[in-house]
């Protein structure tokens, strides 16, 4: 039987807060750059007096759960509107979704819009993984609706397979990771052995059974070199590494950012990611409540 609106609506909150979380702690780092980040992230602090302010991961999560919030479902054409409604360029958009959200905006069809990008291929950038985790959290009681909703989420601005197979890692990640409150944390290989059965044939597959195969005692140092970072901002080579990370940490939330950011690549991505993941996994209680004051307040019109 499905849980109550109100019941998914509260677990998708609580994964939009540890996505806007990590969004913000990430994008720290990216401002300073990469070399002073590793140092940064070596000794585990922030830059002081920069405020954790969090991108278009979380502005693109916000309409997703305004939309789960008001409707309890995924339609297709009000995502794409809000999308374009809510586009801030300063929240730093890569040039394609700044490209497909203004031409929305300016009415022309999202179908249409989204499968002409990149030469008729479609998009298979991580943007469709990084807003994706609140929908997760939302649909944990059905997998398959899981599925079926983050591949309509991540449809509107990605056509390519693998940047729709992205959404739908890291969609079903998070409701794993909500299916598994209140029971002993399992190991990541046991985590991503719930999740693979469900994501799409695609190369994001195939990293996350390489996630998945790694040794236990593995290295941020080896998952990044073979799963990626998110350098080269596309699905394939980012939700292997975040999914590894989340099932490394998944009950720390604080350990699971710090180890994502570690790997450098597109930092605020990965943490958007994991941290969205964790936080479906331990609830609000598990986000530290000095990096929630410390981020900069969601917007009321999405809660």
């Amino acid at each position: 039987m499905a849980d109550s609106d109100q019941i998914r609506i509260a677990r998708a909150r609580e994964a939009l807060e540890g996505l806007s979380v990590g969004d913000a702690f990430g994008e720290l780092f990216i401002r300073v750059g990469s070399y002073r980040a590793a140092s940064y992230i070596q000794y585990r602090q922030t830059p002081l007096a920069m405020g954790w302010m969090w991108t278009d991961d979380t502005n693109m999560a916000l309409s997703i759960y305004q939309e789960l919030r008001q409707h309890g479902a995924i339609d297709q054409d009000r995502l794409a509107q809000s999308f374009a409604a809510h586009f801030e360029p300063t929240r730093g958009y890569g040039a394609g979704a700044i490209r497909l959200l203004m031409n929305i905006r300016q009415g022309a069809p999202w179908r249409q819009s989204a499968r002409t990008m990149f030469g008729g291929q479609g998009s298979y950038g991580n943007g469709g993984a990084m807003r994706i985790a609140p929908l997760g959290a939302y649909f944990a009681d059905d997998l398959t609706q899981c599925a079926d909703q983050a591949r309509l989420a991540t449809e509107v601005t990605h056509a390519h397979p693998e940047g729709v197979a992205g959404g739908v890692a890291v969609a079903l990640a998070a409701a794993v990771a909500t299916r598994l409150r209140g029971e002993p944390t399992p190991d990541r290989r046991t985590f991503l052995d719930l999740i693979l059965p469900h994501v799409p044939e695609s190369i994001v597959r195939e990293k996350i059974r390489h996630a998945r195969e790694l040794a236990l005692d593995a290295s941020m140092q080896l998952a990044a070199s073979v799963l990626g970072n998110g350098g080269q901002i596309s699905a394939q080579d980012t939700v292997g590494y975040c999914v590894w990370c989340a099932g490394e940490q998944l009950a720390n939330y604080e350990e699971a950012l710090w180890l994502t950011a570690s790997a450098g690549g597109d930092v605020d991505t990965n943490c958007a990611i994991v941290g969205g993941i964790v936080a479906a996994h331990i609830g609000m209680d598990g986000i530290p409540q000095s990096s929630r004051d410390a981020r900069e307040p969601l917007p009321n019109w999405a809660l």
